[in-house]
């Protein structure tokens, strides 16, 4: 079991992270440390067991669950400059724990594993369903506390449109994803096909990140990936623009969100809600939400999820809402 201490120390001090992917495998260099000062510990296990946080005295850590929607490298250094905003914020360690798949995450957060997570719309409503779920805040993002599933193909398919994709390898990014899954599930629900009955063979890539990358490297012929990711990666690595092509672009959904077991303490649900609802206004807070390319954390809104309650409960067999 891997399991590596990463610390925040004071201004004084600076952060020294050096981190590779290599061979599925994250291994992390920690910073020098700061006596008595709040830090992070990153969970690198992708089993289900939880590693044990190593305490500051009279201190309980903040347990932080992220899904896959970007590869575990990303993931780190996205949130990292995060970690350290709600360390100070709530002046106690903060445990990231990264996992493989959005079942896992809910996992966590259903056995009380974790405090905090962030997920996507299709996982929320799976555990909101299953009533361990509430939602604390959501993100904006230009404007929008909206996204899109976007169906891409590489740059020279002949592929014009979904129906073009039939017989072909198509990826998806993690079972319980809604812009990497469900939205072609429900899709395909509607004429009468399955994605097993329609593609010619499937593959999960596990975030969506790796599912771009295997449509510009032509390892498959198309996938299903969120507007976020996809639009980050653009303008990161500005040559994978050249060697994609959208065909399709879902209705928006509500965008994917901050959440909490209902029955965590309430206190500790409110001081998370009031850290992150006033990020924007605190100089770390602002630097955390460009790394994360988000505006601010607002208040959530229930029915902004309603469209992919409907799509779960028609794909997954429930009574509809």
């Amino acid at each position: 079991m891997t399991k590596k201490r990463v610390c925040y120390p004071e201004s004084s001090c600076f952060l020294k992270i050096w981190a590779c992917l290599l061979l599925f495998t994250l291994l992390l260099i920690a910073c020098r440390q700061e006596e008595n000062y709040p830090y992070v510990e990153i969970n690198l296990d992708t089993q289900a067991a939880v590693v044990a946080a190593e305490l500051s005295p009279g201190k309980t850590p903040l347990r932080v669950a992220v899904a896959a929607v970007i590869s575990p490298k990303a993931t780190f250094d996205t949130y990292s400059p995060l970690l350290d905003y709600l360390a100070i914020k709530l002046d106690r360690p903060v445990e990231l724990l990264q996992r493989p798949t959005y079942a896992e995450i809910n996992e966590l957060l259903r056995t009380g594993q974790a405090d905090i997570a962030f997920v996507c719309g299709g996982a929320f409503v799976e555990g909101e369903r299953e009533n361990y779920m509430e939602l604390l805040v959501v993100p904006r993002i230009q404007g929008r506390t909206t996204y899109q599933a976007l169906i891409i193909v590489p740059v020279s398919s002949e592929v014009q449109n979904f129906d073009d994709l039939r017989g072909k390898r198509f990826a998806f990014t993690d079972p319980l994803s809604n812009s990497g899954r469900l939205y072609v599930q429900y899709r395909l629900a509607n004429i009468g096909e399955r994605p097993s009955s329609f593609f010619g063979d499937t593959i999960f890539t596990y975030s969506h990140d790796n599912s771009i990358r295997a449509v510009a490297e032509g390892i498959v012929d198309g996938a299903s990936v969120d507007s976020l990711v996809y639009n980050a990666l653009i303008q990161a690595e500005p040559d994978l623009k050249d060697k994609l092509r959208i065909v399709e672009q879902s209705p928006f959904f509500g965008i994917p969100p901050v959440v909490v077991h209902p029955q965590l303490n309430k206190e500790l649900k409110e001081s998370l809600r009031v850290a992150l609802l006033e990020m924007h206004h605190d100089e770390r807070g602002k630097k955390a939400l460009q790394v994360l390319r988000v505006e601010e954390f607002v208040p959530p809104y229930s029915t902004g999820y309603d469209s992919i309650r409907e799509m779960a409960a028609a794909v997954r067999g429930w009574p509809q809402p």
